[in-house]
Formats: structure tokens, sequence, C-alpha cells
């Protein structure tokens, strides 16, 4: 299990290459790729902040748990912070395991659980200025199914 919070960008080829490679005993990797939405056409920039040591460890109590719920032979999320244009890649979840409803089971929980609860702070740049972006309810009711 594996988690990296990281400012440079990252080949997702080649990250899902070497994650598959390293799992043994499976026999299914789901892997899902988050990038800076610009659904207006005015964003310029996403600025991304978190607190190092408090987002490390939020995520890797999310991948845990997503451990223990599900018969995992790996995991991995990237999020990235710092500043990123429309359409980079902000974040990976990759997860292996012996069979598919599990990988895929895992990987949903994953990103449902970073949506809303790990410890990031993002602000949109438009030409009009910046703002926070504010939680949203539809992200928290994602969470009732599990």
């Amino acid at each position: 299990m594996q988690v990296r919070i990281q400012p440079e960008p990252f080949d997702l080829g080649a990250e899902t290459n070497a994650f598959a490679a390293a799992q043994s005993g499976a026999g299914a990797v789901v892997t899902f790729t988050g990038l800076v939405r610009d659904i207006a056409g005015r964003l310029q920039a996403m600025e991304i902040e978190h607190y190092p040591g408090m987002t490390q460890k939020a995520i890797a109590a999310i991948v845990a748990e997503a451990s223990e719920r599900w018969d995992l032979t790996g995991a991995l999320v990237i999020h990235r912070y710092g500043r990123l244009a429309p359409s980079e890649p902000i974040m990976m979840v990759a997860t292996a395991a012996p069979h598919r409803a599990e990988a895929f089971a895992a990987a949903e929980f994953l990103m449902d659980y970073l949506k809303s609860r790990a410890p990031f702070w993002k602000k949109e740049i438009t030409a009009e200025g910046a703002g926070w972006v504010a939680a949203k309810d539809e992200d928290e009711q994602a969470l009732s199914r599990w």
C-alpha cells in the first residue's frame, strides 16, 4: 500500500505498469485518474494546498480502511498539490485484488473518501479572480453507500 503526495506530474502509464507488475496473486487491477476540470471554459489554474503530515496520515488511514474491507493485493494513491492547469492529472487511485469486484469496490471507496475526507484545499483561478472550491453535498452523500 502506497500513498504519494507530490507537486510534480506523474506518468499514468508508467505508474499503472509498475503497480501491476508488483502485484502477486492479483487477478484484477483497477485504476482511476482525476483531471483538473474546466467546466465553464474559464479556469486558468487550480491551486491545491495541504498540510503534509496531516494529509499523508489521513490518506493512509483511508487506504488502510479499504485494505481491511476488501482482499487487496495492493493499493496506490497519488495526489498532487500546487498549481495545476486545466486537464492536468490531479490524482490517481490504483487497486489490485484477486477478483475484479473487490478491486472496483475498493477503488470507488478510495475515490469517494478522497474526494470528501482528504484534507486538501482547492482554489480556482479565473480571469475574474480566485475563489476556494466549496464542498459539495453530492460528494458527502456518496459516502452513505459505504
